[in-house]
């Protein structure tokens, strides 16, 4: 039984660098769960990615035993947003940020896949935060997105020239919250190294 990649089924789970591109997203389902604060002072953080990964493999192999199809496990991705958004462009004050951390789930499976996973993690005495895990779906539509490859404490520049820049230039207004999805697993990539897709939702202004 092969693995389905869904970031090759998927729209926006590729991008380039120094390119923006303007793309529509469908409702997609994940994992997630919610917090505030800086990600790499605040336990809750770490906790909450603690929990995901343990619950995204359990439903790799209840996907396997309960509907025969395996897949492969999605990139960790990130919602972000605060009260003023300058905190992620020109001051960098992550004690303002608050954050949804999240998996994406497979089309097919469903709550009680998610719900049973859950209870596997939980028997394994894992998953720290799994009391405040949801699933649920995310609708993005239009948005504006690039890669962005190197430390994440240089994504300032990047996100400015998409906000200030490219997103007016070309008609657009932003919506929603800014979107991270980290290609590879951010817990062991060097920091230059790391890749980053940038997402921001956008309308016709």
């Amino acid at each position: 039984m092969s693995a389905v990649d869904l970031r090759r089924d998927l729209p926006g789970y590729s991008a380039r660098r120094d390119r923006f591109d303007v793309l529509e997203i469908p409702p997609q389902r994940y994992l997630m769960i919610d917090g505030e604060g800086d990600p790499n002072t605040t336990p809750a953080y770490a906790d909450a990615v603690s929990t995901l990964y343990p619950v995204a493999y359990a439903l790799k192999a209840h996907s396997r035993q309960r509907h025969d199809r395996d897949v492969r496990v999605m990139p960790l991705e990130a919602l972000w947003w605060a009260d003023d958004p300058t905190v992620f462009t020109t001051r960098r004050d992550k004690s303002r940020w608050r954050w949804t951390v999240m998996i994406l789930v497979a089309p097919w499976l469903d709550a009680r896949d998610v719900t049973d996973a859950a209870t596997t993690v939980a028997a394994r005495g894992r998953g720290p935060r799994l009391a405040d895990l949801h699933h649920d779906v995310l609708d993005e539509g239009l948005v504006v997105q690039t890669l962005h490859v190197g430390p994440y404490d240089d994504e300032g520049p990047v996100l400015a020239t998409m906000h200030d820049e490219v997103i007016p230039a070309r008609g657009l207004r932003m919506t929603g919250r800014h979107h991270e999805i980290y290609l590879g697993d951010p817990r062991r990539a060097a920091p230059e190294r790391l890749r980053t897709i940038l997402r921001q939702p956008v309308r016709r202004a």
